[in-house]
């Protein structure tokens, strides 16, 4: 099922022994789409410290009591790497805290497959690639984990012009791959949300928070309208689908 993660925040994370905290936000690699991890407010019981926990680390997820089960005990959270969620998570930080939970990495010849019993993970780009940058990154910031809270927010640039900014994702719950972005049009179209795949994203520049995709104005504007109120169900995912797929074949 499609999710917002915005309707995510707030979610109980329940470890194996007690409640944890909320969710905050989660961080997601700009390679493949995937979230990684969930940031958790962890309240009083550990001095308000935010935490990361691994996507590998989910057990159960209870959608109706919105808590996010994980197999993890307090004090284990408790005694993790101090990592600073404000600022840049780095490839060592990650390896530091997959070693400390003995969990695998998402990187290298096989990438992640997710907890017991779900699909892999696509990448968007090529595994070798990868690769490559995984190695590069070893040892220094991560160019490539981003925050959901921080890009929202961010720029949409078209062909010729911009039509707004992200306002939210959607992931599905399976795979927890991000499908769509939601663009808020407010300044442009108001009261109007279109969604944007990933693959239709020609480049990111985070210095100057926008995206920039491969698609004009006009063909947005036509879109299936998105409410954000009513579940993507299948038959808007295909008429969605078929838009897009008549500007693959203008194209």
């Amino acid at each position: 099922m499609l999710r917002n993660v915005n309707n995510l925040s707030g979610y109980a994370i329940i470890a194996k022994d007690g409640e944890l905290g909320k969710v905050s936000e989660f961080f997601f690699d700009d390679y493949t789409w995937s979230i990684r991890y969930l940031v958790v407010e962890t309240g009083s019981w550990l001095s308000e410290r935010k935490v990361l926990i691994p996507h590998s680390a989910l057990g159960v997820t209870n959608w109706d009591a919105r808590t996010f089960n994980v197999n993890l005990t307090m004090e284990q959270v408790r005694n993790s790497p101090d990592i600073e969620t404000q600022k840049t998570v780095s490839r060592q930080h990650e390896i530091e805290l997959l070693s400390y939970y003995a969990l695998p990495v998402y990187w290298g010849d096989a990438l992640y497959a997710g907890p017991a019993g779900m699909a892999p993970l696509t990448p968007i780009i090529a595994s070798q690639t990868i690769r490559d940058n995984a190695a590069a990154a070893e040892g220094h910031d991560d160019p490539n984990l981003r925050s959901t809270k921080k890009v929202t927010g961010y720029y949409i640039e078209a062909n010729d012009g911009e039509i707004g900014h992200v306002g939210d994702f959607i992931v599905d719950d399976n795979k927890w791959n991000i499908h769509f972005l939601v663009v808020d049009t407010n300044n442009w179209l108001p009261g109007r949300k279109v969604l944007i795949m990933p693959f239709w994203i020609d480049r990111i520049n985070w210095e100057e928070s926008k995206v920039y995709i491969n698609l004009s104005k006009e063909f947005i504007k036509n879109s299936p309208e998105f409410d954000p109120s009513k579940p993507i169900d299948k038959y808007y995912e295909k008429e969605l689908l078929n838009h897009y797929g008549e500007h693959k074949k203008q194209h």
